[in-house]
């Protein structure tokens, strides 16, 4: 019997360019998922390093600059019942806790777990830290002195108007807000945040906003991250730091997470790549990228930038983070009614 149905096929692959039939041929599923909430332009070589050290094939999954963290943990949240994700690579904490209380994550302890400190990894192996952040006042130096006096000074002013901050739901703002909440209670946080809003606060979509009205003189100081504020400085802006210090005297370090998500479907892959986070070499490569991620774990000194060593002995001061999941909670729900 013929089948001409064949031919048709024949003669179409056989016009179809080169590369395009090899992809097709090729075509498969990947042998790791992983969301990620890292900035893409950073962590894109990390995952593509490991593809290439492993012979696996990455899929990753993105977060948005506004809705960063928040929205990938929602989001792994909808999917509990069939999971997706094999590994959920987090640049903060607290949205990784979120998932460690609903029962979410896989425990492992693996190579790299035993380099990270007790107080920046869970004591059962769900969530491991790595390469931090820290919260900064980014301060443009044309318009303000880089010190404490004159960033204190600026904040207690009755006008804010050239003050930038995320908007407070997300990110690494969220965080911060939840550890002023640990230290104040509800009430100090919410006397602070309706006081900077009164005085004309300027919020905006993201840390990176922060970032570039401050690098632009549109702002004199704001809160950002380390890594942004890297970002202006690299570009040439007139940017200097100086560590956000709290009420108890800390600092607000604030580690990428790597978790293995419970049901995955590729659990020894997704344990390889737990382990590539979690080493020395990854926290080394952070450390030398654009945002100068602080290792957490031991480096040899001379492999990192002087600009990251310099920040370790206030990266020291920062506290835990993994006692703040129920006040995550509740500022979440004050900050959605709020507004």
């Amino acid at each position: 019997m013929k089948r001409p149905w064949l031919r048709i096929a024949f003669l179409i692959l056989m016009l179809l360019p080169a590369a395009f039939v090899i992809t097709l041929v090729h075509l498969r599923a990947p042998d790791l998922v992983v969301y990620c909430a890292h900035d893409s332009l950073y962590a894109d070589a990390v995952i593509r390093k490991f593809e290439a050290q492993s012979g696996l094939r990455v899929a990753v999954k993105y977060d948005s600059e506004a809705t960063k963290s928040l929205g990938l943990t929602e989001l792994l949240i909808y999917e509990h019942e069939r999971p997706q994700c094999d590994v959920f690579w987090n640049n903060e904490l607290l949205g990784t806790r979120d998932l460690q209380a609903r029962g979410m994550l896989a425990a492992y302890k693996g190579d790299g777990y035993a380099r990270i400190p007790d107080k920046h990894k869970d004591a059962d192996g769900l969530w491991t830290g790595f390469g931090a952040r820290m919260r900064v006042y980014i301060v443009n130096t044309n318009r303000c002195n880089a010190s404490y006096a004159a960033v204190d000074a600026r904040l207690a002013a009755d006008d804010l108007s050239r003050v930038a901050m995320a908007r407070p739901l997300y990110g690494t703002t969220l965080t911060h807000y939840c550890v002023l909440w640990q230290q104040m209670g509800k009430a100090g946080v919410l006397g602070w945040h309706t006081s900077l809003r009164q005085r004309g606060l300027r919020e905006v979509a993201g840390n990176s906003t922060v970032k570039n009205q401050v690098a632009a003189g549109a702002c004199d100081l704001g809160f950002t991250d380390t890594d942004d504020f890297f970002l202006a400085k690299d570009a040439g802006a007139p940017v200097a730091l100086l560590p956000v210090v709290t009420p108890n005297n800390t600092t607000i370090v604030i580690p990428n997470t790597v978790a293995i998500i419970a049901g995955a479907r590729q659990p020894a892959n997704a344990r390889r790549f737990v382990d590539y986070l979690l080493s020395a070499e990854t926290e080394i490569a952070l450390a030398n990228s654009p945002s100068r991620q602080i290792p957490l774990g031991l480096v040899d000194p001379s492999l990192i930038p002087p600009e990251v060593a310099d920040l370790l002995p206030a990266a020291a001061r920062g506290g835990t983070l993994s006692g703040l999941n129920e006040i995550r909670t509740a500022c979440i729900a004050w900050l959605k009614g709020e507004g």
